[in-house]
């Protein structure tokens, strides 16, 4: 029986990095651990330095809850160091990499690695962020409610909405049907956000623009006066800093709208003799790239959004070098924002001949972290990044990729990117279990233990419909899909309405924007009652936030996912099966030996002991369970 494999394990915490931020010069202890009388004749630590292979054996060093810890030590002489494990035993020989262990010799792709000049913000791991669409939130100040007719973009006026309204499909409302939603409205509602549970908000563009998504920036420098202003913003951060909670904003550095200032098309806001468009000669040509008759760039063809150019170095200086530039402005008191989050990262700064993103995400991230040490750097990617998350660009891209994208097609939908070919969504495919758990692992394997606790797990957004709103969806499997972006590594972001089970329609982007009903008592929902139940208890179990991660089962349709600590231990049980199962699950890799009667909602669980190190769980049909489990006594 090879029984002893299952328990193989280490990570990138502090339970198995003695200094997992080390200093160059550094001598890091690692550990790992397996089951007590595992047939292993020796654990060789094989390192990288200078080029060469290097190896220190490993020796035990403690015995605790039917686990033996082994440990060696690094010496830190280089920014990445890289090492993995090799387990000698009598019958061959076993390389355990963070992509599991395998008898094959691996490359280096899936190697651990340790960064040592990495400034990880400490405080993303531990995170509940709240994403809010400012202007569909809540109207706190009626004043600042944008008229009806205010101004008309390309023949469209404005259209005032009220607030039980349906959002109009782009092709009616142009993006221009507003309901009032402002910063002080979401000021407002910071009690509700703390009760239900959240610690960091992610807000939608908030500076002047003419649109509701405010994507179309026309200045950078100023919050849109329909949102309440400068003031409202320094109002609101000054507030939910003295509630202990982190603020990031979003931000599209990759174009700006057509009436933007510095572009000017339509004198729409601006005096036409300012602006790149009506004068040739305005120190913002350079900003954009023009061609022959006053031609220029848009991005992805749409002339309403003029593509930024930065071989300008006076661009560069505006949106992020100098003192008073763009990213640095909002950084700064009386703002004092956590983060950014970019629009469109994945094509930032590439342009056909110019490509510039391999050395302006660098700069970028430098200029940031100069004036806020703490800052996160959220990316939005939609595919695999991992050459953008090694310590030198983003901390984080929107976790589409290894959270969204793979739980929402393991419970039945179409991949998000994919599923919209019609030459692929035709395609008859059931995602498996293995699916799910090679989804994930492919993504967070490639990457530094730091940037795991980095990673945005969402599943809904302002870009995708939300997953509740597809009558396919069962409510069991919404609450396993939560429970998904809980169990995993990083922070858990909430799209503002969820927990409300907030209305929508599938297929567009104003079908996932609808207005926050607070007109409805949805705080006895069992929609809220789920994400505040998470949410506390990530802030409750230091486990779910600082603790490892391991599948410990996915055949077939069922996937059970661990989190653990020394101390303590959660599983999620993800079912998308037709089927009642018995699973066996081999708890006693994480140290515990049972569960609990009931999950955290209150399920009942059917279980039994198998042998010291694993149980039985029953899993009705399309179940999904997340619940403690009972650690074995030292």
């Amino acid at each position: 029986m090879n029984d002893w494999l299952e328990s193989v394990y280490s990570d990138g915490t502090a339970l198995f990095v003695s200094k997992p931020s080390p200093d160059i010069g550094d001598r890091v202890k690692i550990r790992l651990r397996m089951y007590e009388g595992a047939p292993v004749r020796h654990v060789l630590l094989r390192y990288w330095r200078n080029g060469l292979e290097q190896t220190d054996r490993a020796r035990v060093v403690r015995h605790e809850r039917g686990l033996c810890w082994y440990e060696a030590v690094l010496p830190v002489t280089e920014r990445r160091m890289r090492y993995r494990f090799e387990l000698v035993c009598d019958d061959g020989l076993w390389f355990y990499t963070q992509r599991g262990l395998t008898s094959c010799m691996p490359d280096h792709t899936y190697e651990f690695s340790l960064l040592a000049d990495y400034v990880q913000p400490a405080w993303v791991k531990d995170a509940v962020f709240y994403q809010i669409f400012p202007e569909r939130f809540c109207n706190g100040d009626p004043a600042n409610d944008v008229q009806p007719g205010e101004y008309s973009q390309e023949g469209h006026p404005t259209l005032r909405m009220r607030w039980t309204d349906t959002p109009l499909n782009y092709e009616k409302g142009r993006c221009l049907d507003f309901y009032g939603g402002d910063l002080e409205g979401i000021r407002q509602k910071i009690p509700y956000l703390k009760d239900l549970g959240v610690t960091a908000l992610y807000l939608n563009p908030i500076f002047r623009a003419p649109s509701v998504h405010k994507y179309d920036c026309v200045d950078y420098f100023h919050v849109d006066p329909h949102f309440g202003g400068d003031e409202a913003l320094a109002a609101l951060s000054r507030d939910l800093h003295e509630n202990g909670m982190r603020l990031i904003l979003d931000i599209s550095i990759n174009h700006t709208g057509a009436n933007h200032r510095w572009f000017n098309r339509d004198g729409m806001f601006f005096p036409t003799t300012e602006g790149a468009y009506h004068n040739p000669d305005a120190p913002e040509r350079g900003y954009y790239f023009f061609g022959e008759g006053n031609s220029y760039h848009g991005w992805f063809a749409n002339a309403n959004l003029p593509t930024l150019n930065y071989t300008s170095q006076a661009l560069r200086d505006a949106i992020y070098r100098a003192e008073d530039s763009v990213l640095k402005k909002w950084l700064k008191p009386p703002y004092s924002i956590d983060g950014w989050r970019f629009d469109v990262a994945d094509t930032f700064a590439r342009n056909d001949d110019v490509q510039l993103a391999d050395q302006l995400w660098p700069e970028i991230r430098r200029s940031i972290r100069a004036e806020n040490g703490q800052a996160y750097i959220l990316a939005e990617d939609w595919g695999d990044c991992a050459d953008r998350l090694q310590g030198d660009a983003w901390d984080s891209p929107m976790n589409y990729y290894g959270c969204g994208r793979p739980i929402r097609q393991f419970f039945g939908q179409p991949d998000m990117l994919l599923g919209r070919d019609p030459r692929i969504r035709r395609v008859r495919y059931t995602m498996t279990a293995g699916d799910l758990e090679n989804r994930v692992m492919q993504h967070l394997a490639k990457l530094p233990w730091a940037f795991w606790e980095n990673q945005f797990n969402l599943f809904d957004s302002h870009d995708a419909s939300r997953l509740h709103n597809d009558p396919a969806i069962s409510p069991m499997a919404y609450r396993g899909a939560v429970y998904f972006q809980f169990i995993l590594p990083g922070a858990a972001s909430i799209y503002y309405g969820d927990e409300a089970a907030i209305g929508g329609r599938l297929g567009t982007n104003e079908g996932c924007r609808y207005p926050m009903p607070w007109q409805r008592d949805f705080q006895k929902g069992w929609m809220f009652r789920l994400y505040r139940t998470m949410a506390h208890l990530k802030a409750d179990h230091p486990c779910l936030a600082r603790g490892g991660m391991k599948f410990l089962y996915a055949q077939g349709q069922t996937a059970a996912i661990a989190r653990f600590d020394r101390t303590e231990a959660f599983l999620a049980v993800l079912s998308a099966g037709g089927q009642d199962e018995r699973i066996r699950l081999p708890l006693g890799a994480i140290g515990a030996c049972g569960l609990a009667d009931t999950d955290v909602m209150g399920e009942a669980l059917s279980w039994r002991p198998l042998d010291e190190n694993s149980v039985e769980l029953t899993v009705p049909a399309g179940t999904c369970y997340f619940v403690q489990c009972k650690m074995k006594k030292k």
